[in-house]
């Protein structure tokens, strides 16, 4: 397998319904809008890098349920590589995403199967530039980082939260990529800043997203921060995801540092134009002309 950006950890199908107000206790709110797809922070991650005419494989866990195989056959479509994915008798995740008139979002996910193990899969045969990791499959993520490192892949870990698997990959990747919840919980408190000083530390290349805030990072002695591109939200899910799969694709391509920073955030934005996490991945075209208008 020749790919450009691999992808290990999450997949789930995602059951969105559009709110006019979260249901307070023992409400029965009424949905204006619904839609079910595909999801998952490495899943879309790997549509992303699809969708921006990069070579995309993912790897991780999909139930035989009729969930796990309507994900299955939308990967196929949107020409991920499927190949590595561990198909089992375990449900396939589930995410319930409620989405206020704001864009912002609620989200319950449910998941029963367990981590795959560390040799389940033997990614020996892959030939990939970029390795993007979500935490999520632990086992399998830090038994195989190592090699990739060792073989010149560039890692990139998303952060989104802080749990054992992040917690795990966190320092041992080239591109710490982290959400500023990640950064509140590592850190003890909501200071991006501090956290971003301190993680630097650490990490060779740092990102702290802030959402409608842009973003801050470090790598090297270097620091800076680059604001969010406005744009009408309608819906925010997914939106780190995507921003996470167009970094990969900018690393892949060898883009200058903030060439990528830009060309990710534009992806990110463009994806809560839309309603829902995969139909709201943008597409290559798309991208580059919204940077283009924006260079007018």
């Amino acid at each position: 397998m020749n790919v450009d950006v691999l992808c290990l950890g999450h997949a789930s199908y995602d059951l969105v319904f559009t709110v006019p107000h979260h249901p307070g206790e023992d409400e029965k709110c009424v949905a204006t809008g619904f839609l079910h797809c595909g999801g998952g922070p490495a899943a879309n991650a790997a549509v992303t890098v699809a969708r921006l005419q990069r070579r995309a494989a993912f790897v991780g866990y999909l139930g035989d349920d009729l969930y796990g195989e309507a994900h299955w056959q939308e990967l196929r479509r949107d020409g991920v590589e499927v190949g590595l994915v561990r198909r089992g008798g375990e449900p396939t995740p589930l995410s319930v995403v409620l989405v206020k008139p704001d864009g912002k979002r609620a989200l319950v996910n449910y998941r029963a199967a367990p981590p795959l193990a560390a040799e389940s899969l033997d990614l020996t045969a892959v030939s990939t530039r970029v390795a993007l990791f979500d935490g999520h499959e632990p086992k399998l993520s830090s038994h195989w980082l190592p090699d990739f490192r060792e073989r010149g892949v560039k890692t990139v870990l998303d952060a989104g939260s802080l749990h054992p698997g992040t917690e795990a990959l966190m320092f041992q990747v080239d591109y710490l990529v982290a959400s500023r919840k990640f950064a509140a919980q590592w850190l003890g408190r909501d200071e991006p800043s501090q956290a971003l000083e301190r993680l630097a530390r650490r990490s060779p290349a740092v990102v702290i997203t802030l959402g409608e805030q842009g973003l801050i990072w470090a790598r090297g002695g270097e620091r800076g921060e680059m604001p969010a591109f406005s744009v009408p939200v309608l819906d925010t899910t997914g939106a780190g995801d995507t921003f996470h799969g167009a970094f990969a694709v900018a690393v892949a391509e060898g883009r200058e540092w903030e060439d990528t920073l830009r060309f990710a955030s534009a992806a990110a934005a463009l994806c809560c134009t839309r309603l829902g996490a995969r139909p709201g991945i943008p597409r290559r075209p798309e991208v580059e002309q919204f940077l283009q208008g924006l260079a007018q």
